[in-house]
């Protein structure tokens, strides 16, 4: 029997930045639907005024009211935002636009919990207009973990080809991080992003450098002692435990401005701007946001909502098509992960007697 292909789920984000414009213009590639099967998940008819705005090109459109509808030969929409009129004011952050990227984000995640589709990717969102009744988390991150998490715990990945950054705490106010970065919570990070390195991007060893809160890493307790209580002490756990291998901790400035990534497999820092603001001057125009640790896949590109040049077709698309590709390779990588754990081969262990032969230990005998 032939195998389906992987659906992608894309949601519309705010419909007044530049969202819709990245994820058209990803997906006007013809070579796309043959890799995927794209599923946007938002009002048809503004997907249809971004389009004519943008003067994109046309493309094949298979308009549905539910996932079971979709054709693998075209750019799906499932359009689920009823009838609620959603009046797009390109630039302005809105209610109307929030209520929108939401709706658009709770069918994908229905479907996505089904199992209807494979990934989800998700355009760039308001935090703030966003905020409602039904959505009162700091970002996607959060919500994914709490409303189809299943107990697991989300860790935040920022990555591209060669740079892979992970983050202990993500969307904190900056007077809330030291309390927050304790034994427990970096040790969840490491073990957490060592699977990912693992089963996500099929590392077998993956080195991991970790970061220090404090500057100049703490400079022996002068500077703070986090790193010396904190932050270490749950390296070392996570060795013993899990066989972890993580270095560190580094301190950040010298870590980045000497290339010193260049020789990890992933990088952990402790907030979002010490590990981000690096990363995005690194890899700006093909990062990827992956959200690691959870039973599904999710993916972003790097950058927010663009109201600054919304409508104006200058939007670059390379971050969404790096996010679209980087949910299928997870998933592939996945597959192929969870079929290599199913029958795995049994360990036969030896040992040399006094005669220099080899002897086998492993009996089956009880």
């Amino acid at each position: 029997m032939k195998e389906r292909k992987i659906r992608i789920g894309i949601t519309q984000g705010d419909t007044n930045g530049i969202g819709l414009e990245v994820v058209l213009k990803a997906l006007s590639d013809p070579a796309m639907t043959e890799l995927f099967v794209p599923v946007i998940y938002g009002s048809s008819k503004v997907i249809s005024y971004h389009r004519k705005g943008l003067e994109l090109p046309a493309m094949q459109m298979n308009v549905v009211g539910n996932v079971e509808r979709v054709r693998d030969t075209s750019v799906n929409i499932v359009d689920c935002c009823g009838n609620e009129e959603v009046k797009v004011e390109l630039g302005v952050p809105s209610k109307i636009a929030g209520r929108a990227a939401y709706m658009a984000l709770e069918a994908a995640v229905a479907d996505l919990k089904a199992g209807n589709i494979d990934a989800l990717v998700t355009a760039p969102i308001n935090k703030d207009n966003i905020q409602s009744s039904e959505f009162t988390f700091p970002g996607h991150t959060e919500y994914l973990e709490s409303v189809a998490g299943d107990g697991f715990h989300a860790l935040m990945v920022l990555h591209n080809a060669d740079l892979r950054v992970a983050l202990v705490t993500t969307h904190l106010p900056i007077k809330d991080v030291a309390e927050a970065i304790t034994r427990e919570s970096v040790l969840t990070a490491l073990t957490a992003f060592d699977a990912s390195l693992r089963r996500d991007f099929g590392l077998e060893r993956p080195r991991i450098a970790v970061l220090s809160l404090n500057p100049h890493a703490g400079e022996n307790g002068l500077m703070g002692h986090e790193e010396q209580e904190t932050i270490r002490p749950a390296m070392e756990q996570a060795l013993d435990e899990n066989r972890i291998l993580s270095f560190g901790p580094y301190a950040a400035d010298g870590f980045f401005g000497s290339e010193a990534w260049r020789h990890f497999d992933g990088v952990l820092a402790m907030y979002h701007d010490q590990g981000l603001a690096a990363f995005k001057t690194l890899a700006m125009d093909d990062g990827v946001n992956f959200t690691a640790g959870l039973p599904f896949v999710r993916t972003s590109p790097d950058h927010g909502t663009g109201y600054d040049i919304a409508g104006k077709g200058v939007a670059k698309e390379s971050s969404m098509r790096a996010a679209i590709y980087a949910a299928i390779d997870v998933c592939r990588n996945r597959m192929r992960w969870d079929e290599a754990q199913e029958n795995p081969l049994r360990k036969v262990y030896h040992d040399r007697g006094k005669d220099n032969v080899v002897l086998d230990l492993t009996s089956d005998e009880e």
